[in-house]
């Protein structure tokens, strides 16, 4: 096939040499096991041989601290739980969970992203499909499996190749999938292990919280689901197969889309989802509303010390106030459409939403205890000062040594594909680093969420596309996962380059990435 032929020989072997050595990669909570046992190592030699480093600045010296003596173990053993309990993503991400849960199971999301795409004219489609895959990471995973299942049926309602819908979707949603104007499990996630990462360097009070990206990821968002439409509609939709014909009757939704049960084969909502979508923006309305009057009224208790918008207790407490909306959006619209109709249903389904992230509390049982040896035993201090004086020696700053690290975190993620994994081995490095440098952590994180994204598509390792594989094979039953992986590829360079573009603009320009998070420190 003409697609299929767009993998060329180099390229195939190289998709082929990721999957073969990502195969071979052990389990996070492995990899962070033998993370901790090497740190562990490593700071017991470093510390019997003296060493120590002068932090930049604040002219202290910090001596490496070895976890096999007395004091290491001591350490150890009294903050064994501590470490587990306060690692900050793990209350956040459950919070986040529980609240979209809600508002998945409720049928709002669904009814929310059919009434989006539904509505679209035929030469608008390509582009709602982008603007709104690039958006999806608000619902974690489950997007790579809702969101193309949806496309696949707009382009078949609008006339047009449900292929070209199906895997432009998933290119959007996996290579912009750091980006978009709504705030998720994701956000909470990089943003505590990044807190953990500032406090690596001794005496700092560099800013983070949940929205000192919100500027960028949200312009990003929208750029990227434009270009992400333009490249469906020119490039990927004419170098698509027509659908084999049995497949235009035999496609079914999946069931982890229906929520209620109410999300019809033919993208149309009921008089009840109607009625619960108005009554919900109605509550958003609401809600923002008040709470954006109660913030700047003046004398608001909402507002930081003189009157001051940023900081302010209003944006510390986001993760609070961002809950609470999920919630009551998600409980109105199910009261309205009828798929709430006992009060015992809310508790049921925090609690199917909260088991779907078992297997992270796992994980961050584990990496909280590497990451906190790597701040306890001063080694992450010690690597930080070295790289920041390595990247000064060769003149690899500002700009330049952020463009490094995207792309070291480009090649990483082919085969780490958990992001929560991957920025928590880059973090603990590159945070305090860039910031000895001069550049907040919101540009070290906004950079992350660049090579976290673009080459996520292109890699065997990324379990999804396994799924979606299956999905592509109702319409195309001849294709094979380098088919799949070839047609991502139209996504993955311009992605790059426009979201680095972006980047680019933010930093030269000196724009705040988010409110009070500036580029430089």
């Amino acid at each position: 096939m003409a697609a299929t032929a767009l993998l060329s020989r180099p390229f195939n072997g190289a998709i082929k040499g990721i999957e073969v050595v990502g195969n071979k990669l052990p389990h996070p909570m492995y990899l962070f096991i033998y993370l901790f046992a090497a740190i562990a190592v490593l700071s017991t030699v470093l510390a019997a041989t003296g060493a120590s480093v002068t932090v930049p600045g604040s002219g202290e010296q910090v001596a490496v601290q070895g976890f096999f003596s007395v004091e290491g173990l001591l350490w150890f053993l009294q903050n064994f739980v501590q470490n587990f309990i306060s690692f900050p993503p793990l209350v956040t991400v459950i919070l986040m969970v529980m609240a979209v849960g809600v508002a998945e199971r409720t049928g709002l999301i669904n009814a929310a992203i059919v009434a989006l795409f539904a509505r679209a004219p035929r030469w608008l489609v390509p582009y709602a499909v982008g603007i709104i895959a690039c958006q999806a990471h608000i619902i974690s995973d489950v997007a790579m499996i809702v969101v193309p299942a949806l496309a696949a049926l707009v382009f078949l309602k609008a006339g047009r190749n449900p292929i070209a819908g199906l895997i432009g979707s998933v290119a959007c949603v996996s290579a912009g999938y750091s980006g978009g104007v709504l705030l998720g499990a994701l956000d909470t996630l990089l943003v505590g292990i990044t807190e953990k990462a500032v406090a690596i360097l001794p005496g700092s009070s560099a800013h983070t919280s949940l929205l000192m990206n919100y500027f960028y990821t949200s312009v990003s968002g929208l750029i990227l689901g434009v270009l992400g439409g333009f490249l469906i509609d020119r490039f990927l939709e004419p170098r698509c197969p027509a659908p084999a014909p049995e497949s235009l009757t035999a496609f079914s939704v999946p069931e982890q889309m229906t929520g209620s049960g109410q999300t019809p084969r033919d993208m149309t909502l009921t008089a009840l989802q109607r009625r619960g979508l108005l009554a919900s923006v109605l509550a958003v309305v609401l809600y923002t509303g008040g709470l954006a009057t109660a913030w700047v009224w003046p004398g608001s208790p909402l507002q930081g010390k003189g009157g001051t918008l940023v900081p302010s207790p209003l944006l510390s407490a986001m993760i609070l106030v961002i809950f609470t909306g999920f919630i009551l959006t998600a409980v109105v619209y199910g009261v309205a459409a009828r798929t709430l109709t006992s009060k015992i249903q809310i508790p049921e389904m925090m609690t199917e939403a909260v088991r779907t992230v078992a297997p992270y509390v796992v994980f961050v049982f584990v990496i909280a205890q590497a990451l906190a040896l790597f701040t306890w035993s001063n080694v992450g201090t010690l690597l930080a000062v070295n790289m920041a004086a390595s990247f000064e020696s060769i003149g690899l700053t500002g700009f330049g040594a952020i463009m490094v690290f995207v792309l070291l975190a480009c090649i990483l993620n082919l085969l780490i594909t958990s992001g929560s994994a991957l920025w928590s081995l880059l973090a603990p490095v590159f945070v305090p680093g860039f910031m000895l440098l001069g550049m907040s952590p919101a540009v070290t994180q906004a950079a992350f969420r660049i090579g976290d994204s673009v080459s996520q598509p292109l890699t065997p390792m990324n379990a999804m596309l396994l799924v979606v594989l299956t999905m592509l094979q109702k319409y195309e039953p001849d294709a094979k996962l380098g088919t799949l992986i070839s047609r991502n590829a139209i996504f993955a360079i311009p992605f790059f380059v426009v979201w680095t573009l972006i980047l680019a603009i933010f930093y030269f320009l000196d724009l705040p990435l988010g409110p009070g998070a500036s580029i430089h420190l």
